[in-house]
């Protein structure tokens, strides 16, 4: 097993592997652990044996695609592609919604760069709420502890990752749905600038908070995916018309000369894990040995920004789902109705009262970035929670991930160590718009001086060893 997707392109390029054999290997490990862990709603073995022989036929025959030719990879299945169904893990959705599409432009992309794609990776129905054991879809349990959940929402992808049976996916993040199951798994995840990314081909939650981002077991895989999937396309109306910068020529691993803000949220949000402090403190060291300059910052407004993530994306979310919540109210999962229901308690006044907050504080933290090049929280301040009796509100306020989808700024996770149980914890890394760049060298830098990427949960080491 190769740990990273830059490590695996290195081993194809100088003959020691093929993309049949990684696509193999993944694919076993998958017959193997995802009974337990409930990664993927559809494999696509034939296919992506069929698309690997096809990536090993063309790097003997030089025609080199790029970082991703013949790795494999996984999709959420909220985002649609061609020879599967898109089910958003719902009883709901109509299957011709994705057929009808074909490959969303991300999934495009990936093929075009002679990517493997061995299957959909399961989700939380329509992105939203955690998993309902009542409907005919697998749960997505988190490899690190079989008992305790992904995370939500892009869990199959996460839990892929972590343990071995994908090298990187796509997922997507409305309110923190990359970096929430990255930091329960302890793989690294990236929410690009909105409108870095288009997004058109993926079942819509809120509309204006909608991200869709790479995640893999490193910043410079996360760097290596966003390099294919970034970039303008016409079929999304919010996708920025910019150029693609070349996110991996500045993974050095020095930060001589950037200054990093440091907010830990004591006093802004609980702390049910008391070690996410002294794990955030060490990481800190490390990117002030990197050679960064390390300051205090103080979010504006926390707790109200991210109430009005919640509460927009609910609404944005309610005017897509009405009239089939109206229809077919019992074919929804009771978590995912139960909160996209609450939209419709919001007035446009309500509405139109969000976007001003999102637009004052949004303003505040740019001048931030006037002083400080990123900056850094913990991604949560608890660790993945049982799947048994698992409802929205158990998650309380320690997912630090929404406040970034209101502003719309970069953010990437990175597993920054365990609590004193064995779960993984996260590091988040914001960025000014557009400058994931930056972003993804910071999280470089410290995956450098770290390995808390590339520990592998027990499940995966006994697989391995069997």
């Amino acid at each position: 097993m190769y740990p990273t997707i830059a490590h695996a392109g290195h081993v194809l390029r100088t003959g020691t592997t093929t993309s049949v054999e990684l696509t193999r290997s993944a694919l076993a490990m998958a017959d193997a652990l995802d009974p337990d862990l409930g990664v993927y709603v559809t494999r696509l073995d034939d296919q992506a044996l069929a698309q690997a022989a096809r990536a090993d036929a063309q790097l003997a025959a030089g025609d080199d695609r790029g970082p991703l030719h013949g790795i494999p990879l996984g999709v959420k299945d909220i985002i649609a592609m061609r020879g599967a169904d898109t089910t958003a893990q719902s009883l709901v959705l109509d299957r011709a919604w994705g057929r009808e599409r074909g490959d969303a432009p991300v999934v495009a992309r990936l093929r075009a760069a002679g990517a493997v794609i061995t299957g959909k990776l399961t989700t939380m129905e329509f992105a939203i709420g955690v998993p309902d054991v009542a409907k005919p879809f697998p749960v997505p349990r988190n490899p690190w502890d079989v008992d305790t959940w992904a995370g939500g929402s892009s869990s199959g992808a996460a839990s892929g990752i972590a343990a071995g049976l994908v090298l990187g996916a796509i997922g997507t993040d409305t309110g923190g749905s990359v970096r929430i199951p990255a930091s329960y798994c302890g793989v690294s995840a990236l929410k690009p600038t909105f409108g870095r990314v288009p997004k058109s081909g993926c079942v819509p939650l809120g509309y204006t908070y909608d991200h869709v981002g790479p995640m893999a077991r490193s910043a410079e895989d996360c760097a290596l995916l966003l390099g294919v999937l970034a970039g303008h396309d016409a079929s999304d109306p919010m996708c920025a018309d910019r150029p693609v910068d070349d996110y991996v020529s500045g993974l050095t691993g020095d930060l001589t000369g950037l200054r990093i803000g440091v907010d830990p949220l004591l006093g802004k949000v609980s702390r049910p894990v008391p070690e996410v402090d002294r794990l955030l403190a060490a990481a800190v060291r490390e990117l002030a040995a990197a050679g960064a300059e390390v300051v205090g910052v103080d979010l504006p407004l926390y707790a109200e920004m991210s109430d009005v993530t919640t509460m927009g994306f609910q609404a944005e979310a309610f005017a897509y789902h009405r009239a089939d919540l109206r229809a077919r109210w019992h074919d929804y999962g009771a978590g995912t109705r139960s909160f996209i229901v609450n939209g419709a308690l919001f007035s446009a006044a309500d509405y139109v009262q969000m976007q001003r907050v999102r637009r004052l504080v949004a303003r505040n933290v740019a001048a931030l970035f006037d002083d400080v090049d990123v900056i850094v929280t913990p991604t949560m301040t608890g660790v993945a929670p049982p799947v048994d009796g698992l409802t929205v509100s158990d998650l309380g306020d320690t997912l630090q991930t929404l406040y970034w989808n209101a502003t719309g700024s970069p953010a990437l996770s990175v597993p920054m160590g365990f609590s004193d149980n064995g779960l993984p914890l996260g590091l988040q890394v914001v960025g000014r718009h557009f400058d994931e760049a930056t972003v993804l060298a910071v999280g470089h830098a410290y995956q450098q001086r770290s390995d808390w990427h590339l520990r592998t949960p027990p499940l995966l080491d006994r697989a391995l060893e069997g």
